[in-house]
């Protein structure tokens, strides 16, 4: 086994570093895609434990990149023969604005995202989410789920990818082994969960709505969640089996989606 070799950096122009210089993930991917190279595309995870964490859910780390004065030891799952390149005070700020960051960044080779059938096999309690295009929030609502014994999240094609570097910070890694699919957008996308024999569950401020610890007991509920402002649109709205909403007090209407999302993943696990 070889040692891992640490690579220096001192020019924030170094074009092996592109994929860290203020190039959003998504609009790396699709660059990738287009031009023909790694079809599969690329992601950029953060922060040692997340790091730590795709590589125990099976990513491949492409290389990766740290700061050069750090002296503490990478992670164990780190390959010795990774590239691992050590940036310069001037490197690393040009990267974050700051001359620091979370411990590394890693760049990892995506893998296909699984079916809705594959998700849906053994799942019993789902969450759906609708133009949750926040990476923030969908960070939160994957370590929510994840957290609170809900089995799936399936996300609409408006919704941010769990895999941005944002969203899986916030989740955690936890998203890099929590089961999630695309769907169809909504609410013909809510299809397959009918197929499949789900009570789907839509979450609202609305007044008129049940509260969500009176959801009737089901085998399997897939509970929907909207975009912050103005939730879930109407034509998907109208295509719940129920409406649901969680009890606010004093003027408060509402919840953002996130903290939303960790009442109503703990209130889905309490139905049986």
């Amino acid at each position: 086994m070889t040692r891992m070799v640490r690579i220096p950096v001192d020019d924030p122009n170094d074009p092996r570093l592109a994929v860290y210089l203020g190039l959003r993930d998504h609009a790396l991917r699709q660059h990738r895609e287009a031009t023909g190279g790694d079809l599969s595309g690329v992601f950029i995870a953060e922060g040692d434990i997340v790091v730590e964490r795709a590589l125990l859910g099976g990513y491949r780390l492409i290389h990766a990149l740290i700061d050069g004065q750090r002296v503490a030891p990478l992670p164990e799952l780190v390959g010795d023969d990774t590239p691992v390149y050590a940036a310069a005070v001037p490197v690393i700020e040009r990267i974050t604005g700051m001359g620091v960051h979370r411990g590394m960044l890693g760049c990892f080779e995506r893998r296909p995202v699984a079916s809705i059938e594959e998700v849906l096999r053994n799942a019993r309690r789902v969450i759906v989410a609708e133009g949750v295009n926040n990476p923030t929030n969908v960070g939160v609502i994957v370590r929510s789920a994840a957290a609170l014994g809900v089995d799936a999240l399936l996300l609409d094609p408006t919704c941010s990818d769990p895999l941005y570097r944002r969203a899986s910070r916030v989740a955690m890694g936890e998203v890099f082994r929590f089961p999630y699919a695309r769907t169809a957008p909504l609410p013909a996308g809510l299809q397959a969960l009918r197929d499949a024999g789900f009570l789907i569950v839509a979450l609202t401020p609305a007044p008129d709505a049940i509260d969500i610890a009176a959801v009737p007991a089901h085998e399997r509920i897939a509970l929907v969640l909207g975009a912050e402002g103005h939730g879930i649109k109407e034509p998907t709205m109208a295509s719940a089996d129920i409406r649901a909403r969680i009890p606010m007090h004093g003027d408060v209407d509402s919840l953002n989606v996130g903290s939303a999302a960790a009442v109503a993943c703990y209130a889905l696990m309490q139905i049986r």
